[in-house]
């Protein structure tokens, strides 16, 4: 006999509809779990042609995990979403990172966790976005050790429970300026095979940043400026050793460096000349 009325079919109907839309109209994927972290897509609302989503990356007490370029040690992590559905470009924004120094050298990333804003404009506006994302990354302790995850998320353009989030790391994005406009000059300061390079920047308020250097492409490997001495009132020195150029570069050549500046409030970038 069946003891399932009509009435307990449409409530078994109605729980199954409920559950289905909930998941169409979720905020936020899955975590995906790996050792000693966790990933997932996060949704924010549209803005103009372009849909906002974010890459959140959760650690272990006293992990870490890497920026674009790692430093004197690390992976940086790999952001693929091949197999998303109608998503023209998916650009990820880099929040300002900070250096960890160990028995490794001086490492470049976050600690904690760290929300990456990614910009996505769609094939088709107006129509469904749907990300699949491949994450690779590393996280250390003393350690690293490799991570992946997954995920899978249909972005929405209302507004939700993670746009406070999504803000919070975008006001964490390095905002690009001129180097006239900070007043920012690199020269070489040695003739050596790896030249001294020094770097002058005002500080009107004697403020001291944390300072990162990248070469043209990501084969190049600078070693982290230094904080150097000898700067008047109002201006900071850094310097750092032009190694870690790729083969075939003079390292006296002309090129474009673009330097990454965090203070305590702040972060700005900027790509200077250096003769």
């Amino acid at each position: 006999m069946n003891w399932v009325t009509e009435s307990a079919r449409g409530g078994v109907a109605c729980a199954i509809a409920l559950i289905a839309g909930s998941a169409i109209a979720a905020d936020a994927s899955p975590w995906s779990n790996d050792l000693r972290s966790s990933a997932r897509l996060i949704a924010g609302a549209s803005q103009g042609p372009e849909l906002r989503a974010g890459v959140e990356v959760k650690l272990e007490s006293g992990w870490k995990t890497y920026w674009r370029y790692p430093g004197d040690a690390g992976v940086p992590p790999r952001f693929d979403f091949t197999g998303s559905d109608n998503v023209r470009t998916a650009k990820v924004l880099w929040p300002a990172p900070h250096a960890f120094n160990d028995e490794t050298g001086t490492s470049i990333g976050y600690k904690q966790g760290v929300v990456f804003p990614v910009r996505i404009v769609p094939r088709e506006a107006g129509k469904p976005v749907t990300l699949r994302l491949k994450l690779e990354y590393a996280v250390c302790e003393k350690l690293c050790i490799p991570a992946e995850g997954r995920a899978e998320l249909t972005l929405t353009q209302e507004q939700n429970e993670f746009e406070s989030i999504l803000a919070a790391a975008k006001a964490r994005i390095p905002k690009p300026v001129a180097p006239a406009d900070v007043g920012i000059f690199a020269r070489r300061v040695t003739g050596s095979p790896k030249p001294l390079v020094m770097l002058d920047l005002a500080s009107p308020n004697g403020e001291s940043y944390e300072v990162f250097v990248e070469g043209p492409n990501a084969d190049w490997a600078i070693p982290i400026p230094k904080p150097a001495l000898g700067a008047p009132a109002g201006r900071r020195h850094y310097e750092f050793t032009l190694d870690g150029v790729p083969p075939g570069v003079d390292p006296m050549g002309k090129f474009d460096l673009t330097f990454t500046i965090v203070g305590k409030d702040k972060a700005i970038e900027t790509t200077t000349h250096l003769d």
